[in-house]
Parts: structure tokens; C-alpha cells; sequence
């Protein structure tokens, strides 16, 4: 299959960086053509999984003489079957994602940050779709906006990356998002088991959020988190009387920070641990991304930890 064509979101020298790393799926997978990834069905691929005894109709030329030599009964050798992989871009597209970038209240040079969460998460989410459909998987994309979810079905061909990154260039992040119902409908409307990539800042209920991770987890989803956050937002080092905006619509607030700081820190602490234990009883691959760093160096540390354990199963 030829390479996807590159597009604004999908940057040369970010393709170059990741190099010829692969996606790779922590479980078994279901696709409609052959591929890479390991199936919870049996097939013909050249990795062995178990005998089992011969029943009338079986491929002859799966016999396993040698052990009919040993124990005198007709046995197969059955292989695991290698499958391709579906992935689901779920992309947040809410007011809180315009934070960030250069336009930001508050927001100045030396703190770095050059995108704001929403041009992060587009260009995260183009760079996984391009190394998922570069080696024949299907790709696909929820953007999950106050008016409810643009979506894209999964598809293999390198046309369809052009189609997701149009879809996510053309929308302007705003207002209020539902990210956990749209999480539990993506859980029962992917029949097939998938790779579901989720890209948001996580401003939402916790425990909301551990409910659909579970959910996923019961539909035997491989579920993969990336948390955008931006150093302000973790330090709080504000010096200064700060009116505070909410993108999603509230009403500002103009607060001390040094009156506040401590209230806020206790009040992220407990957001961060509520959150964690949701991850992990969710069997969540969580993954803390920070803004001021580019899409392509997160993507390859993830991509690297991928192959490096499936070297190690």
C-alpha cells in the first residue's frame, strides 16, 4: 500500500521522526482482511498456538505426524490468526481545548507553549492516523463537539486521512462537551474489538469518565489515553490579581492567586487521584501529554513502548 499523502497536520519532519516505528495492539484483535496483529481466532499464520484432536472435515494438511508417531491419534496444529487493526480517533472538541496557544489570555512566550490543546490534539491525532493507515490498518475519527460527534468510520485507504484532517481543521473548539456518553456509545456501537485513542484535556467528572473506561474495558477495547495538559494549569504560578475565563461558557472570575493557590492545588491533587484509580481499574494506557512539547516526540515514546513490550510477550 502506498504511504497516505502528508497534509498540513502531518508535518515531514515529524513523519521523519518516528521513522519506521509500527502501532502495535496490547490484545487480540478482529479485522476484516489479514494483518499484523493477533486475533482471539484461530487461522494459518505461522505462529503456533495448540493441537487439538482431528475431526472429520479438518485441513489434512495441518496432521501433526509426528505426534500421530507418539500417541497413534491424528492431531492439528492449530496457529493464531493475525488480523488488522481498527482505530478510533476520539478527539475532544470543547471550549477548554482552546487553552494553550498564543491567543490565550494569559499566555506568554516564555512559557513555551506554541499550540493550544485542540492544535495538539489535531495534530496527535493526524500523526496516529498516518502511522495506522501507512502500514494497512483502519482509522477513523469521533470529534466530540458541543453540537454532538462529527464521525468517520474506520478506513484503510490513504485517501481517508485527508478526510479526518479536513474534519478537524474545520472545526473550532467551543462550548461543552459530553465526552463519557460518547465514550459509552462508541463501547457498543464498535462491534469489532478496536484500538480506541482518546485526546483530550479530561475536564470532566471522574467518575464519569472511570464508567466509560470500564465500559470500554467489558467490550475488550484497547483503550488509550492522552491527558493534554499545560504547565500553568499544573503550577498555578500566577503572581498577580488574574481574571480567570472558563472557554466552556461559565462566568470569569477575578480571584488572588495567592489567596486561591492552595485550594486549587488541593482541589487538582484530588482530581488526579480520582482519575488515576479509574485508569487503573479501567486497564486504561494513560499517557499525561504536555502541550509544550511536539505531538511527534510524545507519539514516538508511546509508539516505542508499544513494540519494546510486545518484544517482551
Amino acid at each position: 500500500m502506498p504511504p497516505p499523502s502528508p497534509h498540513r497536520l502531518v508535518e515531514p519532519a515529524a513523519i521523519a521522526k518516528l521513522g519506521r516505528m509500527t502501532l502495535e495492539s496490547r490484545q487480540p484483535m478482529v479485522g476484516s482482511v489479514s494483518g499484523k496483529h493477533a486475533s482471539p481466532h484461530r487461522g494459518s499464520s505461522l505462529e503456533f498456538a495448540e493441537y487439538r484432536e482431528y475431526v472429520p472435515g479438518d485441513d489434512l494438511r495441518r496432521l501433526d505426524w509426528r505426534a500421530y508417531g507418539r500417541s497413534d491419534r491424528f492431531y492439528i496444529k492449530e496457529f493464531e490468526a493475525d488480523t488488522n487493526l481498527r482505530v478510533c480517533l476520539v478527539v475532544d472538541g470543547s471550549g477548554s481545548m482552546r487553552y494553550g496557544g498564543p491567543g490565550t489570555k494569559g499566555h506568554s512566550a516564555e512559557h513555551g507553549a506554541r499550540l493550544s490543546k485542540y492544535d495538539f490534539a489535531c495534530r496527535m491525532a493526524a500523526l496516529f492516523g498516518y502511522v495506522a493507515i501507512q502500514q494497512g490498518e483502519a482509522a477513523g475519527l469521533s470529534l466530540v463537539t458541543q453540537d454532538g460527534v462529527n464521525e468517520l468510520p474506520p478506513r484503510r485507504r490513504p485517501s481517508h486521512l485527508g478526510l479526518i484532517q479536513d474534519a478537524l481543521e474545520g472545526h473550532s473548539p467551543a462550548g461543552e462537551t459530553d465526552l463519557a456518553a460518547r465514550l459509552h456509545d462508541l463501547a457498543e456501537s464498535t462491534r469489532q474489538r478496536a484500538m480506541v485513542v482518546i485526546i483530550s484535556d479530561l475536564f470532566t467528572d471522574p467518575g464519569e469518565l472511570t464508567a466509560a473506561f470500564q465500559h470500554l474495558k467489558f467490550r475488550k477495547h484497547d483503550t488509550i489515553v492522552f491527558q493534554l495538559l499545560e504547565k500553568r494549569e499544573l503550577d498555578f504560578d500566577f503572581e498577580r490579581t488574574t481574571r480567570f475565563v472558563d472557554l466552556e461558557g461559565g462566568a470569569p472570575i477575578v480571584a488572588e492567586p495567592a489567596t486561591m493557590g492552595r485550594q486549587y492545588r488541593a482541589a487538582l491533587a484530588a482530581y488526579f487521584e480520582e482519575l488515576h484509580s479509574g485508569v487503573l481499574k479501567s486497564d486504561v494506557d494513560y499517557h499525561r501529554a504536555m502541550i509544550e512539547e511536539a505531538p511527534e516526540d510524545i507519539l514516538g515514546r508511546f509508539l516505542l513502548a508499544r513494540m519494546q513490550g510486545k518484544k517482551r510477550r
